[in-house]
């Protein structure tokens, strides 16, 4: 009796990815669809410019922009739902996307959410309706990431009642602003806030930039930065202020007043802690970038997969050319990716989920808002980066047609080149991950806690004892030699959660001790320097290990929607999606393990050969999971994911086949040399009997 092979239900897995905001998300992709908001390939960028502006007053027009803000003014006060369908725009054409988030995800949720309500009466409805565009003027070419040393500053006049913005060096000049070089009439300018000759750190004002007719205003000077790598569609440029002068009312003050005597006061009394509370209400910026990223990845993995089950190249043993996608290499090239792509559109759900808890205010704690950052600088520089070195794989997996311009790939490579450094450069962002998890460990001894020493020591001890290969040796006499038991100990999700957070916390505790014991006994003038010093020297150790617990999250968001499923096929196979996955990491990661005695000798050989197990099962499902991405055609738009290839396949075939049947396929030379070698050989063996 042989039992039938799993099946993936495409709807199911399509209903889990498209999560919480089912609806908001298939909106979005129908309204996308329309070939009014589609990139023009080879358009050129002025023209390009002009299309982003109008497809965004289409966007208004339809209320599809409206959805986070409040009620009262015409939205919905629906925050996630927002972020959701702002993801599905990517593939429509980025630059409209990113033009869309320049004007209400950034210019107006910085009204939003910094100002206070009459702000939001007096500036919102226009910003939502786009009669004023706007720019948000944060980034500075002299300090990029490092916001908080920003050189622009606002100095308040309390006889005039006004705030003074200037960029007093050109290293303070805003740069790389969406809107600034041509269609933005305003900006939220982010500057020192000095009062009494008290500089309270930074703040955001609101500054009109430019009038209607797109004449500049008064000491302030733009200048357009012209062509990039990509996104053209978006008019970025820089922007300089000189001495101009502001109502005290455009401080948009939820955060931080200022009298109009000069009395400056702020419901938070650290100066840190009002900063990062500032920017952190600006976190959905990196949230959207998340998903957007996610959603490339999606894109190009239908399209190579798609392509690569249906192209052929060398001929096989039936005669018969063989489908890429039956190569081993080929499978090892797209099939791991594909479940990274799975775990990372789960755990961009979470995020997600968590970011409009905070923001509708459903669980709106300082512990979640904590949370909330720290996930989103933790899975936007995985997920950005992935879809670069995801884009570029696919793109080489379909080989020349990969190239062209209407299969898709270059052009989203290119225009997300600049995701994994915009809202946050990747590496920043990770070492604030890093930063916080180095915390979290600290604060299991912030009690002077013996017990929790203790631990930590044996924890060490553990270490110390596994480098010396015991709990290695220990794993190969478990295993008695067998492959099979090698890889079992492997499998299971305790087993693979073990590994991995085991991982995570093994090199925090290393770089914190080292950390401590670069400042042991030091005297207390060179603390701070030594300290510094020991810090720069973990720091890509730090990132390494924020980008393991990272990984780990996305592992526990994908086996999390793995135990929901009641199909069994579809339960079976997401399982080796997702085995495929963390075991991936593993193989990825397989040197750190073997140092640190994790695993031995015998059981990471065993994972490799299982891992190329797991790529071939979930070949035999590929086309059903990236058909569960559920792209449209409109917005998928790659010529080589139609099934032209097939049917270019099926002709080719069909013509062979009718010439050999007519008789009149010619012979190869070498089936001829073969048939003559052949005669010769029985005319020879007919002589040595004669």
């Amino acid at each position: 009796m042989t039992t039938s092979a799993p099946r993936v239900n495409v709807q199911l897995v399509a209903d889990a990815l498209l999560g919480k905001w089912k609806a908001e998300r298939l909106e979005s992709r129908a309204l996308a669809s329309d070939e009014r908001f589609h990139t023009i390939h080879g358009q050129p960028m002025d023209e390009h410019r002009i299309r982003a502006l109008s497809q965004l007053q289409q966007l208004a027009d339809a209320g599809a922009v409206q959805r986070a803000f409040p009620s009262s003014l015409g939205g919905n006060d629906n925050h996630g739902g927002n972020v959701a369908a702002f993801e599905e725009l990517v593939l429509a054409d980025p630059s409209m996307q990113i033009k869309a988030g320049v004007q209400w995800g950034l210019f107006g949720s910085a009204i939003l959410h910094l100002g206070t309500e009459e702000h939001h009466k007096k500036w919102l409805p226009a910003v939502m309706d786009l009669s004023l565009p706007g720019a948000f003027a944060m980034t500075e070419i002299g300090h990029g990431s490092d916001v908080a040393s920003v050189g622009t500053t606002a100095t308040y006049d309390p006889e005039a009642e006004e705030f003074e913005i200037h960029t007093p060096f050109k290293g303070a000049w805003k740069e790389f602003l969406g809107n600034a070089a041509l269609h933005g009439q305003a900006a939220v300018v982010f500057a020192q806030l000095i009062t009494k000759g008290v500089n309270h750190g930074v703040h955001a004002f609101f500054v009109p930039i430019r009038t209607p007719g797109g004449e500049m205003m008064p000491g302030i000077g733009s200048e357009d930065d012209g062509v990039k790598g990509g996104l053209n569609g978006i008019d970025n440029g820089r922007l300089h202020f000189t001495h101009v002068r502001i109502p005290r009312e455009n401080l948009l003050n939820r955060y931080g007043n200022v009298e109009a005597d000069g009395t400056y006061s702020s419901p938070i009394e650290s100066p840190g802690r009002r900063f990062f509370t500032m920017i952190g209400t600006l976190v959905q910026g990196r949230v959207s970038l998340d998903g957007s990223a996610v959603r490339a990845m999606q894109a190009a993995l239908t399209i190579a997969i798609r392509y690569g089950n249906e192209r052929r190249q060398f001929p096989g043993a039936s005669g018969r050319e063989i489908v890429l996608l039956d190569y081993g290499q080929h499978q090892r090239r797209l099939m791991p990716r594909l479940a990274q792509a799975y775990a990372m559109a789960f755990a961009s759900e979470r995020l997600l989920t968590v970011f409009d808890e905070v923001f509708s205010g459903a669980k709106d704690t300082d512990e979640n808002r904590e949370d909330l950052e720290t996930l989103a600088a933790g899975l936007k520089p995985l997920s950005t980066w992935a879809a670069l070195d995801t884009l570029q794989e696919a793109r080489e997996a379909c080989g020349g047609a990969g190239f062209m311009a209407k299969n898709r790939l270059t052009g989203l490579r290119a225009d997300l080149d600049i995701y994994v450094t915009f809202e946050g450069d990747n590496n920043v962002l990770l070492q604030l991950v890093g930063k916080r998890l180095l915390t979290d460990y600290a604060d299991q001894f912030k009690d002077g806690d013996k017990a929790a020493y203790a631990r930590a020591a044996a924890s060490q001890l553990g270490d110390r004892v596994s480098r010396f290969g015991l709990r290695q040796l220990g794993q190969s006499i478990a295993d008695l030699g067998q492959m099979a038991r090698s890889i079992e100990s492997l499998r299971t999700s305790e087993a693979q959660r073990e590994l991995l957070t085991d991982r995570v916390e093994t090199m925090i505790a290393e770089i914190a001790s080292a950390l401590r014991d670069a400042t042991k006994d030091v005297p207390k003038a060179e603390r701070a320097q030594r300290g510094e010093d020991a810090f720069n020297a973990q720091q890509h150790k730090l990132i390494q290990a924020a980008t393991a617990h990272v990984e780990l999250l996305q592992w526990e968001a994908l086996t999390e929607e793995v135990e929901k499923l009641t199909d069994a096929g579809t339960k079976q196979v997401m399982t080796w999606v997702r085995d495929l996955f963390g075991l991936g990491l593993l193989e990825r990661n397989m040197t750190w393990f073997l140092v640190h005695g994790r695993i031995s000798g015998q059981r990471a050989e065993a994972l490799t050969a299982y891992v190329d197990r797991l790529i071939s099962r979930v070949r035999d499902h590929a086309v059903d999971l990236v058909d569960a991405f559920g792209i449209p055609a409109e917005l998928l738009r790659a010529e080589i994911a139609t099934g032209i290839e097939a049917e270019r396949q099926a002709e080719a075939h069909a013509y062979v086949e009718a010439q050999r049947a007519a008789g009149t396929w010619p012979i190869h030379e070498k089936e001829l040399r073969a048939q003559a070698k052949a005669e010769a050989k029985a005319e020879t063996k007919d002589a040595a009997r004669r």
